[in-house]
């Protein structure tokens, strides 16, 4: 049994990282300043401390006799991050380098840090591949790069072993449709199941690797014991592609709704296609998506449609 500390645990992929670790038989910590997280997402028996990881002294008192650390906490949103850069850089990159500084001093084993596919840009080759160039368009974007980074330069300066896994468009149960910055499937299911209008920026013409919750949790608990892997950087997700027109389809299927989307203009800094390369998690770390697009819909709309008391399996 080991100690695992997940920053950002109280969020939508944090909470399911600590509740995979609680059912391995693990000790977990959450530290979570609770900016979009939520308490209702803890599991019976994480140990939980309210904190900024921002602040160096919380991050020192986090990983005290932590073996890993599984670091998700970060402001996720390109939208917010153009918004205000200033908020989401001290966020996504001072906390994430007072985490590593901190494990650093307290002998962590492995830091396994929440990366994000926005730091291929918008080029045009498909898949993304982890050796290609990196064109941030953001702040989000860039500070996700400049975390990861910093996360290699502490493996070749310190010795201390850190792991990115870089994240394709991830949706599930717990994923927040309130905020206006929440992932388009929570938005698209949240409208259809209120019988609301969509809103798709752009022609909806653009793709996605959308990828469900369970397959990234297996990814990173894969990156975090995986053996001779400090430094490297992995791309979780499916493989796949779909457009959002595409994807409304499938989920006006699920739901029963015939409401049609309202297309509005596109936002600054939404990329026109993602696909992942997978094929190094998957020699690397033995990775490979268990649960595909439709079934993770399936599953993410039985859950908004209880959680809201509306839909077809309220």
């Amino acid at each position: 049994m080991s100690t695992y500390l997940v920053t950002g645990g109280a969020g939508f992929i944090g909470s399911h990282l600590s509740s995979a670790l609680v059912a391995r038989g693990h000790r977990v910590r959450v530290v979570d300043s609770l900016i979009t997280g939520f308490e209702r997402n803890l599991q019976p028996g994480v140990e939980f401390t309210h904190g900024d990881l921002a602040e160096a002294a919380v991050a020192n008192a986090a990983v005290q006799g932590v073996d890993y650390v599984l670091h998700q906490a970060a402001i996720p949103s390109v939208p917010r991050s153009v918004k205000n850069p200033r908020e989401s850089h001290r966020a996504n990159v001072d906390g994430m380098l007072n985490i590593l500084l901190a494990a650093r001093d307290a002998g962590v084993k492995r830091v396994v840090f929440a990366g994000s596919s926005s730091v291929y840009g918008d080029q045009p080759t498909l898949p993304k591949r982890e050796d290609m160039p990196t064109k941030p368009m953001t702040p989000y974007a860039l500070q996700k790069l400049v975390s990861e980074q910093y996360g290699q330069m502490f493996t070749r300066l310190y010795g201390l072993e850190v792991v990115t896994t870089r994240y394709f468009n991830v949706f599930g149960p717990r994923q927040d449709p309130s905020s206006p910055y929440s992932g388009v499937i929570s938005l698209f299911i949240k409208a259809l199941l209120e019988g609301t209008r969509p809103v798709i920026y752009g022609d909806g013409g653009q793709t996605r690797d959308f990828t469900f919750v369970a397959n990234v949790v297996d990814g990173v608990l894969r990156a975090a014991e995986a053996p001779a892997v400090g430094g490297e950087v992995f791309n979780v997700a499916t493989g796949g592609r779909v457009s959002l027109n595409e994807l409304l389809a499938t989920l006006k299927k699920i739901v029963g709704s015939d409401v049609e989307p309202v297309y509005q203009e596109g936002r600054m800094g939404d990329v026109r296609d993602s696909q992942a390369d997978i094929a190094k998690a998957e020699r690397l770390l033995g990775y490979r998506p268990a649960v595909m697009l439709e079934e993770g819909l399936r599953q993410t709309v039985a859950w908004f449609a209880t959680a809201s008391g509306i839909g077809p399996s309220a």
